[in-house]
């Protein structure tokens, strides 16, 4: 089958955000923002155990990739899942 026959329109938002998911970490990050809500980086390095840096630097890759947003609070920034889609990707993943 080639791409004429296969009609498959996915943006390339859509696209950017599976390829954000493809790393174990960073959907385990997701995971854990679907799970509490909202985090700080230093929540999130907590609870997966992992260096500050390396969850700030994954964090960034899906801010980047519209995965997750921001909100600033005072010196702290808490992040959320940015879209709908991202939790239904998550959860066709686990189910």
């Amino acid at each position: 089958m080639n791409q004429n026959q296969f009609d498959c329109r996915i943006s390339e938002e859509d696209v950017q955000m599976l390829r954000a998911l493809a790393h174990p970490l960073r959907l385990r990050l997701v995971m854990e923002l679907m799970q509490r809500g909202t985090c700080n980086v230093t929540q999130l390095q907590e609870v997966l155990e992992i260096p500050q840096s390396t969850v700030s630097q994954h964090l960034t890759k899906l801010k980047q990739n519209k995965v997750v947003r921001f909100e600033r609070r005072g010196l702290e920034v808490y992040y959320q899942i940015h879209n709908d889609k991202v939790s239904e990707v998550v959860k066709i993943l686990f189910s």
